[in-house]
Formats: C-alpha cells, structure tokens, sequence
C-alpha cells in the first residue's frame, strides 16, 4: 500500500491503550470511529484560542469562528462534490438529518402517496417514515432482501410508481456490510418523479461519495462514524428541494424578520439551522474529512478490501459459523454466529481478551427477524486496522468457543 499502516496507528492514540491487560482491538469501527491526534487538538483549539458564537457578532472571535465555520462548511462541499455550498446543513448526525427530511415530507405528501425504504435500514431510516406516513395518510412500501444480504432490484422496479413520493436506502448496510446499487436506484425512482435520500452513515468511512454524480436529492451522514466528533453531521440537499421543505425547528438564526403576525425564514441554509450550533464540532468535522482525504480513499478503499478478504479466510476456518450477508459488493463489515451459540456469550468472552465487536441486533432488526436470529457478531473494520488483530480476533474466538461448546 502507499501509506504505512504502523504510521497511521500512531495518529490515534487509544489504540495505544490495553484492556484487561491485552492490547486492544478495535473492531466496532461501524458503531463509531476512533479520532486521530490532529482532530482532538482541533477542539482542544477552538475553546483555546476561537470559542465564539458565530454569525451574530462583530467582534474579533465571533468572526474568527464564523469563518472557520463556513470554510468548514466549504470543505464538505467540496468533500461531496456539492453544487453549493448553502446545500450543506451541520445536523447533529445521520439520524437528525432523516428525521428532518423525513418532517417535511409528513407536511407535504397526501392520502395514497407511497414512501420506499428498504429491508436493510437502520431503524433511524424507518421510523421517521412511519411517522411521516402517520401524520400524511401516506403508505411504506419495502424493498425485499435476498438472501445473500443484498436487495431484490427486480421487486424495487415493481414497487415504482407514479404514487412513489420519495425512496430511501442506505449506501451500505450497518449490519451487513452489503454496498446497495444506489446509483440505479436513483435513476429508477426519476424515471416515476421520486425524490431519492441516502444514507450515508455507514459509507462514508469508506468511500467518497460525488452527489452531484449520484444525482441524489438527499445524502446524509454522521461525523462520528469517518474519524470526527460525535453530535455532528451533515444532510445535502439539493437547492430546490430544501427550498421546498418547510422548517424542522424554529428559533435564532433560522428567521429572516419574526413579528407577532408573521415570521419570515432567512435564506438557505440557516433555514434549517435553527438556534446556537455545535460549532467545535462542525469546524472539526472538516479537520476529519481533510484528515481522510490526505491518507485518500482510494488507499482506504483497497486497504479495507484486503482487511475483508483476510478476515473472512480466517473465519471460515472456525467450525460452525454462519455468515450473514454475503453479496458480492460489501464494505469491511463482517457480521457472524456460531450454531447453537448465543452472539452475545461470544462478545463477552472476547471482550476480556481485549477483543471489541458489536453484538446484537445493530438497529437492524427486520434483518435479524429475516434470518430468524437475535443477532449477530458484527466486527468492523477501519484503515487502521491489521491483519495481526484480525489473527487477535480469531485467537480469542477460540478460546470464546471452547468455553462455550
């Protein structure tokens, strides 16, 4: 590879850290991401030397941060290949930006109109669309699952018609690791007139997605999960979509004149950008994407393939494991059981071997019920992962199952 992994390791200093005793290995990377050194200096700088708030002053600090703000902002833009810059809102993660969207529409679509999501969302891409459909008389539709982890494409294109309002799927699978055709999905809801969201939580760690190309109506996604801070995010929209929606909250920034009779919205994207942001978090956010795109994602992309294919050679020399989501296009994702074997004994186990893996239902429980299974272990890798924890892991497997047999 072009980059050295033993140098890149060293940019993140938990992994330095033992956990009952053993190094630890981190494999929960589709949960949340560890942060690099220069991302934790970067809050550590902005309440040193810049806390502000921002938009509102004219003094030195406040302009200060407003600026770094907005470069950060900039920095997104270009990170996703945006059109604008006022086409990038700060949310709080990948969940608010979905609720958000979600919001307008249960103010816009009528009695009959249909919502598409699919049987691999997170719970975060279901719920607020059952709310919609609450509030507007609109109808969930689903994209079934095969059995391979990926989606049916043939039932999708069924499912499109001219009721079709908007559909929604996530980029690749939490659970299952499987990389979904959006591409195709987009160009097929078009063809009926339907607006298109993705979720890119689980996508944006590993590859770099091009908006304007995937000529998606929405992208959203969480800063926690590609080596930023928790409690950021960003949802992309396209211009005249965001003008269409209505307002997700109201308070400071988001008005343009507020009197007792008529309040008037400010233009985009304060308009959805309602009262004091997390600005640390969003002016870091950037500080991670410039961090991701120096080590370049096509470094990242190949180096996590080879993490995949190692992982799943070793694996497969355990006895007894089952495999859940086997599609041909996947991230470095990997979720597994043992017959008989509860997921969660094994994570416990592993844990005391400083192993750390996701257990259960990872939000995904229409998944789990497809496989009639109370979960799965889910290990997930990052590019700083190494082929001698993958060995780590396997070693404490072992041990995990002779204690559990």
């Amino acid at each position: 590879m072009s980059f050295d992994i033993q140098k890149i390791r060293q940019d993140f200093p938990i992994l330095a850290q033992r956990v009952n005793d053993k190094p630890l290995v981190y494999f929960d990377n589709g949960a949340t991401s560890q942060k690099p050194q220069v991302v934790i200096d970067a809050e550590a700088r902005y309440y040193n030397e810049i806390n502000a708030n921002i938009h509102r002053g004219v003094h030195h600090l406040s302009q200060v941060a407003t600026d770094a703000y907005e470069e950060a902002r900039v920095k997104i833009q270009q990170h996703l290949n945006a059109k604008n810059s006022f086409e990038i809102l700060f949310t709080a993660g990948t969940t608010f930006g979905i609720n958000l969207v979600a919001n307008g529409f249960g103010q816009i679509l009528q009695p009959g109109d249909e919502i598409i999501v699919s049987h691999l969302e997170h719970h975060s891409n279901i719920v607020p669309w059952q709310l919609a459909c609450e509030r507007s008389g609109a109808t969930l539709k689903v994209i079934p699952m095969l059995a391979d982890g990926s989606l049916d494409m043939e039932a999708y294109t069924a499912l499109l018609n001219d009721k079709t309002k908007i559909v929604t799927v996530n980029h690749i699978s939490n659970a299952l690791g499987t990389i979904n055709p959006v591409k195709f999905i987009i160009e097929k809801a078009h063809e009926v007139g339907a607006a298109v969201l993705i979720d890119g939580a689980q996508a944006v760690p590993h590859l770099k997605p091009d908006v304007q190309d995937l000529d998606c109506e929405f992208y959203a996604f969480s800063g926690h999960k590609m080596c930023g801070p928790t409690g950021t995010g960003v949802l992309y929209g396209k211009e005249q979509w965001l003008n269409q929606l209505p307002p997700y909250q109201g308070g400071g920034e988001m008005i343009k004149e507020v009197t007792f009779e008529k309040t008037t919205y400010a233009c985009l994207p304060h308009k959805f950008e309602a009262g004091t942001p997390n600005i640390a978090g969003g002016i870091v956010l950037g500080t991670a994407v410039d961090y991701l795109n120096g080590i370049g994602f096509d470094n990242i992309v190949a180096y996590e393939h080879q993490l995949l294919e190692y992982a799943t050679k070793r694996l497969s020399e355990l006895e007894d494991i089952e495999f859940y989501g086997t599609a041909k296009e996947k991230a470095s994702v990997i979720s597994f059981n043992f017959k008989g074997i509860h997921p969660y004994d094994v994570g416990a186990i592993i844990d005391k071997l400083g192993i750390a893996v996701r257990t259960g239902h990872h939000c995904a429980q229409p998944i789990m019920d497809y496989f009639n299974i109370p979960g799965t272990i889910r290990a997930s890798f990052a590019f700083y992962n190494t082929k001698e924890e993958i060995d780590q892991m396997i070693e404490a497997l072992k041990k995990a199952l002779m204690m559990l047999r």
